[in-house]
């Protein structure tokens, strides 16, 4: 699977499975719409009158390349087979949220959901991640586990479920975790506050400066700043 997008003048080129990123050209973007998903000669034939022949043929022979080499079009992880670990993990990011409560203009992750669809994390789910941290951690004494979203205040229930858990085991297993949160804030109240304060190690709070740029740049799901 691959994710292209335009930021500013540049066109960036993401690879999901293989985590390469690439910054390539307009002509290799216009491409991507058709090829390899369509074959070269149909591909050519729509983009023959935006760019000349051999400037395609080349742009398309580089994406073969790199899909050669296994990092464009990689394959998909099978998440049902066991991760091969290669060494010990020391962090994890729980997407406990794959929603949001606001509409970036610049999200890259589709308004939260990823392109997929708007869920959040049962606890359950997030537990085995936890045990999959613990069992995989070696030696390691302090680990590390990163609340995301989406946004994640939208599912505080189920993050501090999974604090309580994750504290419950640092006895039995000999390790001590930290924790820490990236939110817009718009949740935000005394409450949850005072919770975050207690139990976040950190937290990283997304805003776009100053009020009219933020507002212009972060509507609610409302259209409102």
């Amino acid at each position: 699977m691959i994710h292209k997008y335009n930021l500013r003048g540049y066109y960036i080129l993401l690879d999901i499975n293989s985590g390469s990123v690439f910054e390539i050209d307009n002509i290799t973007y216009r491409i991507l719409d058709f090829y390899p998903n369509m074959d070269k000669q149909y591909t050519v034939k729509i983009l023959e009158s935006e760019y000349k022949i051999e400037d395609i043929e080349k742009a398309m022979s580089e994406l073969d390349y790199l899909v050669s080499e296994g990092i464009l079009f990689s394959d998909d992880i099978d998440f049902d087979d066991k991760l091969n670990v290669s060494e010990d993990i020391k962090a994890m990011c729980l997407h406990v949220s794959h929603d949001c409560n606001i509409r970036c203009e610049y999200c890259f992750a589709a308004q939260g959901n990823f392109h997929g669809e708007s869920m959040l994390m049962d606890l359950e789910t997030g537990k085995r991640a936890i045990d999959f941290l613990i069992e995989n951690s070696g030696n390691r004494h302090n680990l590390e586990i990163d609340f995301f979203g989406g946004e994640p205040l939208m599912n505080l229930d189920v993050v501090k479920g999974l604090v309580d858990y994750a504290r419950s085991k640092e006895k039995e297993s000999s390790k001590h975790f930290r924790f820490t949160m990236t939110t817009n804030g718009v949740l935000l109240n005394d409450e949850n506050m005072e919770y975050l304060n207690e139990n976040m190690s950190n937290i990283v709070l997304s805003i776009d400066g100053r009020k009219e740029v933020n507002d212009r740049m972060r509507k609610t799901v409302n259209d409102q700043g």
